[in-house]
Formats: structure tokens, C-alpha cells, sequence
């Protein structure tokens, strides 16, 4: 697919940032058809590249997270490397950097030197808490976000500890508010022909998406407490294990579901019950309502349970791993896989860009590429001759 078909054609992004939110944000603006150039130390890639396990000696992480970039080594504390950052200014839509506060400023690239040569640029900055407060100068990664936004709290079972996520959650929910504030901005930039900042504090946008803690919290006192899989708001709700070793996942957020649930299960009078009327005092009740799911499932495969919930419209997941993922089929029809050829290591399958649109669909057009592979081609783009190119990489700024 060309990117002039991408709803995002025609837009720069320069990625100054690493590990993970404000990477992640600008792979998903380069999904669409932004072109997104990754800006990377001479001497010390993204650390993404090293992350997890590698092939060959190549980092797979970083072929998804550089996906649909180019990429360029320069040193932006360096004079050449500041003066080139500044010329790239000029022609750039938008700046994604995770520095900690004060560092651009320190290095002479900060906000007020950008908008000087570009008042129509928006500069995202991604940090772990912000760009003011007590804590701002801290180091900060999405762990400490999901320990103080509340999800490790009520993460996990009733009398074990505080449960963290296995993979980077607070950076992934950030880099989607961080894509979302920068197309914000930008439709601002479409009303005021100026540019702005984004500050985007880590521990602010899992926060949102715990729900009404806050709320609940302010007006009744209430601190949610760790219920495992078990929910305060309806029940059943669980995992419960099948005859033939596996496991899935009953929810009954509607009424109607839960209603289904108990005639499917042939605990029909559970229905009847006064309490059954409301999810908050079906919650009550999870132990009887678990121990009737939980028994008839236990005597049944999953293919027969998901088939059976099927039929009776409740609702119901099989709990899968990643093997199962890729051969999912309602995975397969939506291509929320896709595969895609490496000059490195040849086929790739990695996740699809994250919705479809039926006009301008965006596409995963290549995989991450090798450390300031288009170094040279940029700055030739920028007009810089052979002396000046040769000049920033004696300094070490290139």
C-alpha cells in the first residue's frame, strides 16, 4: 500500500524517545502513513533493540516497536547534533521525546528554540509524572505507574500481594493517550495555525482507565479491595477449568447473560432468587453462582462449553496463550496478525495496526530497521554536503 493512501500521509514525526509509551505512540502514527523518522544516540541505541529475546542476534522487540520508521543516529547534546535537530524542526509536524524535564532545555533544543523555527510544531512530552510536581524529576517507568495508580492494588488474589502485569500495560495504555493528545493537537493547530505542548505523565492514563475508583472513593469511602478474578459488580465472573485440562472465561456484565448462564448450566431457580436481580448482590453470592458454573463446566471440553455458551447467547472466552492467538480465527478474519518481509530475518507475523478504516487504512509497510540505517539518506535530505556530514561524525554527533 503507498502511503499517499494513509490517513496520516504527509505528516512528519521525529521519535526522540525510548522505553516504551512515547516509542509505541509514534509507531502508531506511523501505522497510518505519518512518516516517522527515529532519532537514536550514536553510540547508544534504544535500549528496545536489546530488550527480550533476540534471533540471530537481533532484538525482536524492536522489530515491532521500529516498525514503519526510518531511522537516524544523532547526538543531540552535541552542537551538530542540536543544529541538525533544529533544521529537522523546521519541516516536522510533530516531536515525541521522554527526556526527563530540563533535558532538551539543558541541551538547547527546548520548547522555546523549536517553536522559534517552527511555530507550528507540537511537542509531546512523555514522562513518568510530568513536567512539574514533587516527583517530576524522578525516574519513572509504567511499573511505578501501576504500582501508584491503584491497579497493582487490586490486582491479584484476596489474601496474596499487589500483583504487577508481565508486560509494559501503563506504557501501552500512554502511548495510546499520547497518539490520541497529539491527533488533538494537532486538530487545535487546524484552528489556531499554532502549535503546543502535550504532557503526558505515565501515571495519569492507566489512572483513568481504572474506572470510578476516584469517584467511588470521594463519595462513599469505598477502597476496592483485591477480589482476583471475582468482580464487585456482577457474578459469575471467573475462570473456571474444563474436562480436558483447559480454561475459560464467563462474564455476565448484562443481566439477561446472567440469566442465560443459569439455565444453561441447569441451576435455573438461581434466577429467581431476589438477589439475583442486580449484578452488585449477584456478587454477593459468588460462591454458590461459581461452584454451579464451575461444576458444569468441569464436566465438559472447551470446545463443548464455548459451543454450548454459543448457542445460548451468554457470554464466554476461551483463556488462550499466544500459540492460540496466532491461530485464532476470529483473529485470522479481522488480520489482526500480519506478516510482513524483513530484510534481517526474512517473514515476520506481528500484531496489524490497531483498527481498520474503510477510506485511508493504515499498514504495516516494514519492520524495525538496523541502527541509523537512513542516517545519511536524512541528512542528504536536509541539504547538509558531504564536508558537514563528515564534520558531525568526527565530533561523534552522527
Amino acid at each position: 500500500m503507498s502511503t499517499t493512501t494513509a490517513a496520516l500521509s504527509g505528516l512528519r514525526v521525529l521519535d526522540l524517545a525510548t522505553l516504551f509509551a512515547g516509542p509505541l505512540a509514534a509507531t502508531m502514527l506511523g501505522d497510518f502513513g505519518a512518516e516517522v523518522i527515529k532519532v537514536e544516540h550514536p553510540r547508544r541505541p534504544d535500549p528496545s533493540r536489546g530488550h527480550g529475546p533476540a534471533k540471530d542476534g537481533i532484538g525482536l522487540w524492536w522489530k515491532l516497536l521500529g516498525r514503519n520508521k526510518r531511522t537516524l543516529t544523532l547526538d543531540l547534546s552535541s552542537p551538530g547534533g542540536r543544529d541538525v535537530l533544529l533544521r529537522l524542526a523546521r519541516e516536522t509536524d510533530v516531536i515525541v521525546e521522554n527526556f526527563r524535564p530540563g533535558t532538551l532545555e539543558r541541551w538547547g533544543v527546548g520548547w522555546e528554540e523549536l517553536r522559534a523555527v517552527n511555530p507550528r510544531l507540537v511537542l509531546a512530552r512523555v514522562t513518568g509524572f510530568g513536567q512539574f510536581g514533587p516527583y517530576a524529576h524522578r525516574p519513572g517507568f509504567g511499573t511505578l505507574a501501576e504500582a501508584m495508580s491503584g491497579f497493582a492494588a487490586v490486582t491479584g488474589e484476596p489474601d496474596g500481594p499487589p500483583t504487577l502485569p508481565p508486560f509494559g500495560l501503563a506504557d501501552s495504555i500512554a502511548a495510546l493517550a499520547t497518539a490520541y493528545a497529539v491527533m488533538t493537537a494537532l486538530a487545535g493547530r487546524g484552528l489556531t495555525g499554532l502549535g503546543q505542548v502535550v504532557d503526558m505523565a505515565i501515571i495519569e492514563p492507566i489512572l483513568m482507565v481504572m474506572g470510578p475508583q476516584s469517584l467511588w472513593y470521594d463519595q462513599l469511602g469505598h477502597v476496592q479491595p483485591r477480589t482476583g478474578n471475582r468482580s464487585l459488580n456482577n457474578a459469575p465472573r471467573n475462570t473456571y477449568r474444563t474436562c480436558d485440562g483447559h480454561w475459560v472465561a464467563v462474564s455476565t456484565s448484562a443481566q439477561s447473560v446472567a440469566e442465560r448462564v443459569m439455565r444453561l448450566v441447569g441451576r435455573p431457580e438461581l434466577a429467581e432468587e431476589p438477589w439475583f436481580a442486580a449484578g452488585t448482590t449477584r456478587a454477593e453470592h459468588a460462591d454458590e453462582l461459581d461452584e454451579a458454573v464451575g461444576h458444569w463446566i468441569a464436566r465438559r471440553t472447551r470446545e463443548d462449553v464455548v459451543s454450548a455458551f454459543e448457542k445460548a447467547e451468554a457470554a464466554v472466552a476461551p483463556v488462550q496463550d499466544v500459540r492460540d492467538v496466532m491461530e485464532d480465527p476470529q483473529y485470522r478474519a479481522l488480520g489482526t496478525i500480519t506478516e510482513v518481509d524483513d530484510p534481517e530475518l526474512g517473514p515476520l507475523r506481528m500484531q496489524n495496526v490497531l483498527f481498520r478504516l474503510s477510506q485511508t487504512p493504515g499498514a504495516v509497510r516494514w519492520a524495525g530497521r538496523p541502527h541509523g540505517a537512513d542516517t545519511d539518506e536524512i541528512l542528504a535530505e536536509l541539504g547538509l554536503p558531504a564536508s558537514a556530514v563528515a564534520a558531525l561524525r568526527a565530533e561523534g554527533a552522527r
